[in-house]
């Protein structure tokens, strides 16, 4: 079934060494089709739906209808808006060029959500609608990051490294999200990951809530 059955619909939540191992999958999935084949794919439409999972419990990155090839040494494409609400690139709505950072957003949105078993456009902060990045990033900031993770059995220096990798890939600007090898460096813990920046509506959801 897909990645969406096993984090939403299924009776107990996947173990955390299974979700770790499903995560690294797609993050070099998706490093494969961004930078290690000649013509680079943008994939367009990152999300749990889109993520297969076969019986010895690899995942598959599915569903290739909306991609968009990189021809050339094109880096960047400008195309519709394509994907699902919720794992949207803030470019997409700016109507500004594509590239494959857009998908490591997707991809920063479903790795919180698979830490977390949490559907992102289901999430409140201080009693406000928020993004999953900008829900994370208070638990960054209080150093509580038990109220994140779905499960027990968690190692938390991995957990922390796995959040922090989430919260850098839902960037505001593409340029500051890292490359999926990054990623996948940083996930697999041969890079440091560094604490990121708040999300860019971060201080404006303080505001609402009236914190300081």
């Amino acid at each position: 079934g897909s990645l969406a059955d096993l984090l939403f619909k299924a009776d107990a939540v996947p173990s955390w060494s299974s979700r770790v191992v499903i995560a690294l999958d797609v993050a070099r999935g998706l490093q494969y089709l961004h930078e290690e084949i000649e013509v680079p794919i943008i994939h367009c439409d990152i999300k749990p739906e889109n993520i297969l999972i076969d019986s010895r419990g690899m995942a598959k990155i599915a569903d290739f209808g909306l991609s968009k090839l990189l021809i050339g040494n094109q880096t960047q494409t400008f195309t519709g808006v394509r994907g699902a609400r919720g794992y949207l690139a803030p470019e997409w709505s700016k109507n500004m060029a594509i590239s494959v950072k857009a998908d490591v957003y997707s991809y920063g949105v479903m790795l919180l959500e698979m830490i977390s078993c949490k559907k992102s456009m289901e999430l409140k902060l201080a009693g406000e609608e928020c993004n999953i990045s900008e829900w994370a990033y208070e638990y960054v900031i209080s150093g509580d990051l038990k109220n994140v993770v779905a499960g027990e059995c968690v190692d938390e220096v991995e957990l922390e490294r796995m959040v922090r990798v989430g919260i850098w890939c839902t960037q505001n600007q593409p340029v500051t999200r890292p490359s999926m090898k990054s990623v996948v460096e940083m996930m697999e813990g041969s890079a440091e990951v560094r604490r990121p920046p708040p999300p860019a509506s971060f201080s404006q959801s303080l505001m609402r809530s009236g914190s300081s």
